[in-house]
């Protein structure tokens, strides 16, 4: 993992704020740790006497954010917050959003409150595509603790105030903060922290590329020069706009035996399924009519058996993988394709290489649907 800290361009940064971009920005540099509006910042700073957090706003990229993309918020507030039994979703928002301190700033992300429960200057979390293909891998608990034995490691929750609220229970009674070395979170992601900026950089880097150096030694994947075979590409219009990958990544992806087992087995970490779904489309033979309607008809049972009061999403893939063929994926746009493609990209790699650890195992169906379907999701897309 390459560290992308220039000592020039840092000390041109005057306050806070201005070192939270820029060290954010240094973050969104690597896909390998965020993607298309994956991972948040934060830093803690004094204002007219009161501390507040400036924590980055849903819906902004890491890699393009300004100092107008973080939300300030009043760290008391949160921190009560964190202290409630239970908060909807929609008393969380307004809640954070009437603590800002500025009106007309995005809203904070949805981890804020957890943020604020962190009790150092500088937050970072990454989806950093090796830790998390470690941890969804079967035996990925016992690896996590081998390799971060000094971070707390929490089994997954969903994100948002549940999560917040676990580690404020997991931390509230005499837990060493100044020991512990950051946060992983099962099937998510990672957090690394500090009072100065370059040191919880630096330690994202670090932690990361120790997994990074596991996966290298434990489950190196050879891609095969696999000739890819002729499709019809005109039979799987779903959409307006498509991307094909025939990378040697894909072909090889797409080439798997028992293709539909391997390919369905959930996302890499849970905000993709709001672009990607659950599952692909699986295109063994030439019928893809057949296909879809196997497609829609498992989407709708999916749908039926956790629905509580929800309306369904539309029921077509995001994407196909294609039998020796590739990977295609669909869109509204042309953005959107390409957007969704590059989660597959990152996806594909993580699934093979889980599958070198003992096999990958992504969060249950009941956690997909209550992902896919939560509300606060949902917005980020609107």
């Amino acid at each position: 993992m390459q560290n992308f800290w220039d000592e020039s361009k840092a000390s041109a940064c005057k306050t806070d704020l201005e070192m939270r971009v820029y060290t954010s920005n240094l973050l969104g540099q690597s896909d390998e740790l965020v993607l298309h509006g994956g991972g948040n910042t934060s830093v803690k700073s004094m204002v007219d006497g009161e501390e507040i957090l400036y924590v980055k706003g849903s819906g902004w990229d890491l890699v393009s954010i300004k100092a107008e993309g973080f939300a300030p918020v009043k760290m008391a507030t949160l921190l009560e917050m964190a202290k409630l039994e239970s908060l909807s979703d929609t008393e969380m928002v307004s809640g954070q959003k009437a603590a800002m301190i500025d009106p007309s700033a995005p809203n904070p992300s949805v981890e804020a409150i957890l943020h604020a429960l962190i009790p150092f200057k500088v937050v970072d979390h990454t989806h950093a595509d090796a830790v998390v293909t470690i941890s969804n891998s079967v035996n990925g608990k016992a690896h996590i603790e081998k390799l971060y034995p000094n971070f707390l490691i929490v089994p997954y929750v969903m994100p948002g105030f549940v999560l917040a609220q676990k580690i404020y229970e997991m931390t509230k009674e005499g837990f060493d903060w100044d020991a512990c070395e950051g946060i992983i979170l099962h099937n998510h992601g990672i957090f690394t922290f500090d009072d100065d900026a370059k040191k919880s950089y630096d330690k994202m880097i670090e932690a990361v590329t120790k997994a990074e150096d596991f996966l290298s030694e434990n489950a190196e994947v050879t891609l095969g020069d696999i000739e890819p075979t002729t499709f019809e590409l005109d039979d799987l219009k779903i959409d307006k706009f498509m991307h094909v990958n025939q990378t040697p990544l894909a072909v090889h992806y797409a080439s798997q035996e028992n293709l539909r087992a391997k390919v369905t087995r959930g996302v890499l970490t849970p905000e993709h399924i709001i672009r990607t779904k659950r599952v692909p489309l699986v295109v063994e033979d030439s019928d893809v009519e057949d296909a879809l309607k196997h497609f829609k008809v498992a989407y709708e049972a999916y749908f039926n058996a956790y629905k509580t009061d929800e309306i369904m999403l539309d029921p077509n893939p995001k994407y196909a993988v294609v039998k020796n063929f590739g990977v295609v994926t669909f869109g509204k746009t042309q953005k959107e394709a390409d957007v969704i493609n590059d989660v597959i990209e990152h996806t594909m790699m993580a699934v093979l290489r889980a599958d070198k650890l003992g096999g990958y195992k992504s969060i249950s169906i009941a956690d997909s649907f209550d992902m896919e379907y939560w509300e606060l999701e949902q917005a980020k897309l609107k």
